[in-house]
């Protein structure tokens, strides 16, 4: 797909066409890098540059300095190992007089018989120190006089590989040749420009055109980050441009019933049994979404807040605004002991009210069901809280006026689509909940055709909880510290990432430490709980039931607590083997403790030998409890793919841009949008044109949140 519509087809035509790609090599870059067409190949962008005028002594670098650029003689190459410890070893000395390593695992044979020992290379790579020598594994190699006579720009792109790909001569060099080849062909004319010409002068943005070639073969940095801005920008653009227009025509072609007073429920409960005073956040979502839901338009609404930051109460008192217009509404979960909790808690303060709350998953059968089912359809039931097993169709409501989806990437798509039947002429309106804070840049990109709602700030008075970071040898100070709490009255979450043997991850299995467990917590003095993913969900629900009312000590499980279970007496979690989590996963395992009044806390127990990536991640961990800032971090991290389900939505397929750095561009770039839909919503204007016809053209397939929610 190329982001230009090219009217004299030279994009369009297939990469085979090119001079020195037979059918063989176009099958190749198909299969391996999904380049079809010319386009194809123009619009796959350098990952990084190589300055080839800089060049580091080996004397002078340091281990862990990073990705360097060496010139030096290779001066010996040997094959160590067998089978799968086979590896191509070659040295290379510079003119210092010292030398490095330079080490290989793939490609042996082919990599043995290509580079030749006496010549001079220039080699590209990252340091690290092994056994108290410098080497570079993997690295990128070219011939000094090669890379010194070629044609090329001071700052030489680097494209993304593979070992099929080298080995067939398309590699970097190979690519920016063909390249080369295809930009020489291009004239402005067949790269037009679908950004307005106003919005090119007003935010100072190279063309289309020459952004594209100097991404290719910049002549210097300024060069270079003029082409980035304006691809990123416009990438970031025409992607909000998409989702808002989504928006815009669900708004215009959903309609949904006009909550139009807020009545005796909802002030009743506000005046005289809200248990606790609402934080601000709290209160300005609330506002939010009493804006929607009076607006005759069906609401779609992601809630996003914390582990604790209060979205259950404003669901509660959002359907207590259904109610008060004559509505019912429903909540559900993804697990049921998650719904359960919901209902005992939405149950507990509404006891004194005239509300009438019921449950619903699998498990309620026969009679009750029948009954419930009957009450629910004749209206005698106001607030239904359950599993997936409200979708179903003999579920039938009266007047169903809000949906509440609690986790809702933990739901498919058609599961999610059933609740818009559940209500006629109109679909109820939905608000959909999550306790995975997202960055604000990813919200705006994975999310951007719903509204957001944020609740930022935790309710006064909760005790933050102390994190530590402790490495193995130190485990029994972690047990000390779990029979303390117990001796309080207290129980504690002990959470492993595997639950069988795994030789390749070398980590402590499930059931071998439940035998270490019961050496050191022996009973009857302790009890203990054990719970993983591939317990059935009955047995699941049992060990979890005995852990929440107290008749277990110790909940050793996997990830599975990571959403669900709310126990106040537990006060500490260890996590074990931490190094195997991600930061989003132990900040939604931590939220499992600190629940209650008492101070809590969080062990992180590592191995001694971390990564870098590992150790950020701990030190994000003990530094914060603030969910959005270490959400923030996951995404410098680890990249937009970190939240379930955003992908089927198809808006993160990203060429350049980053969200992690991109932010204050995806800003401007939505605030445009947002503009250029108020003053002309279908882009009739001519100067919105070649706009409206890429949007038609290209974006079709990115489909959003809004239909789907």
């Amino acid at each position: 797909m190329s982001p230009a519509t090219s009217k004299a087809g030279v994009l369009d035509r297939s990469i085979a066409s090119l001079k020195g790609i037979g059918p063989a090599k176009a099958e190749l870059l198909a299969k391996e890098l999904m380049i079809f067409s010319l386009g194809d190949l123009v619009y796959s962008y350098p990952f990084r540059y190589v300055d080839r005028t800089q060049f580091h002594q080996i004397i002078d670098i340091l281990p862990d300095q990073g990705n360097v650029q060496i010139k030096g003689k290779l001066v010996t190459m040997v094959t160590k190992g067998e089978n799968r410890k086979k590896r191509l070893v070659g040295r290379l000395r510079d003119e210092s007089g010292a030398a490095l390593e330079l080490v290989w695992f793939r490609g042996v044979n082919y990599l043995d018989r290509t580079y030749k020992i006496g010549e001079e290379y220039v080699v590209y790579g990252k340091v690290e120190e092994f056994n108290g020598k410098l080497s570079i594994t993997h690295p990128e190699m070219e011939l000094a006089n090669r890379a010194v006579t070629e044609e090329a720009a001071t700052f030489e792109p680097v494209y993304a590989s593979t070992d099929k790909l080298n080995k067939r001569g398309l590699d970097t060099r190979g690519r920016r040749k063909l390249i080369r080849a295809v930009l020489d062909q291009l004239s402005p004319t067949d790269m037009p420009d679908m950004l307005p010409p106003y919005l090119l002068e007003e935010l100072r943005l190279v063309s289309h055109y020459d952004a594209v070639r100097a991404i290719h073969l910049p002549a210097d940095q300024a060069e270079l980050e003029a082409a980035r801005r304006r691809l990123k920008f416009e990438e970031l653009f025409l992607l909000q441009m998409r989702l808002l227009q989504l928006k815009v025509s669900r708004e215009a072609r959903v309609a949904g019933y006009a909550f139009g007073q807020i009545g005796d429920y909802f002030n009743t409960f506000f005046q005289d049994h809200l248990p606790f005073t609402l934080t601000g956040a709290q209160k300005r979502v609330l506002r939010e979404i009493r804006q929607d839901l009076g607006r005759g338009i069906q609401m779609n609404r992601l809630l996003q807040g914390d582990v604790g930051s209060g979205k259950t109460m404003v669901g509660l008192m959002s359907m207590l605004m259904a109610l008060d217009n004559g509505f019912q509404a429903c909540m559900m979960a993804p697990t049921e002991i998650l719904a359960h909790q919901h209902y005992e808690s939405i149950q507990e303060y509404l006891k004194e009210t005239d509300v009438r709350v019921a449950f619903l998953s699998g498990n309620v059968k026969g009679r009750a069901r029948r009954e419930l089912l009957e009450d629910l359809a004749e209206g005698r039931i106001h607030i239904l809280l359950g599993t997936h097993a409200l979708i179903e169709p003999p579920v039938v409501f009266k007047n169903l006026g809000l949906a509440i989806i609690d986790e809702q990437h933990r739901f498919g798509v058609k599961q999610r689509a059933k609740l818009w039947k559940k209500n006629t002429p109109y679909p109820p309106h939905v608000l959909v909940m999550t306790a995975t804070p997202i960055p604000r840049t990813l919200a705006m990109t994975a999310y951007g055709d719903l509204d957001v709602s944020v609740i930022d700030e935790l309710p006064p008075g909760r005790t933050p909880i102390k994190t530590v970071h402790l490495t193995e040898h130190r485990r029994e100070r972690v047990f000390g510290r779990i029979r303390e709490e117990i001796a309080k009255g207290r129980q504690a979450y002990v959470v492993y990432p595997l639950i069988e043997e795994n030789e390749k991850l070398d980590l402590l299995a499930l059931e071998a430490a439940y035998d270490e467990m019961l050496d050191r917590f022996p009973r009857p003095d302790y009890q203990i709980s054990v719970v993983h993913g591939k317990m059935k969900p009955e047995d699941k629900d049992f060990e979890m039931a005995r852990f929440k009312n107290g008749e277990t000590h110790i909940m050793m499980a996997t990830t599975v607590i990571e959403v669900g279970v709310n126990v106040p007496n537990a006060t500490i979690m260890v996590i074990v083997h931490t190094e195997r989590f991600g930061l989003s996963q132990l900040h939604q395992l931590r939220g499992r403790v600190g629940r209650g009044a008492q101070e809590s806390f969080c062990i992180l127990l590592s191995s001694v030998k971390l990564s870098k990536e590992s150790r950020q991640r701990i030190k994000t961990m003990v530094d914060t409890t603030d969910g959005f800032k270490i959400a923030e971090a996951d995404l410098r991290l680890r990249g937009p793919g970190m939240i379930d389900g955003t992908q089927q939505s198809g808006v993160l397929q990203m060429r350049i841009a980053d969200l992690a750095q991109d932010g204050r561009i995806l800003s401007v770039a939505r605030d445009r949008a947002k503009d250029i839909l108020e003053q002309d919503p279908q882009l009739q204007r001519p100067e919105h044109r070649m706009l409206s016809r890429y949007l038609d053209h290209h974006l079709k397939a990115v489909k959003g949140w809004s239909l789907i929610s």
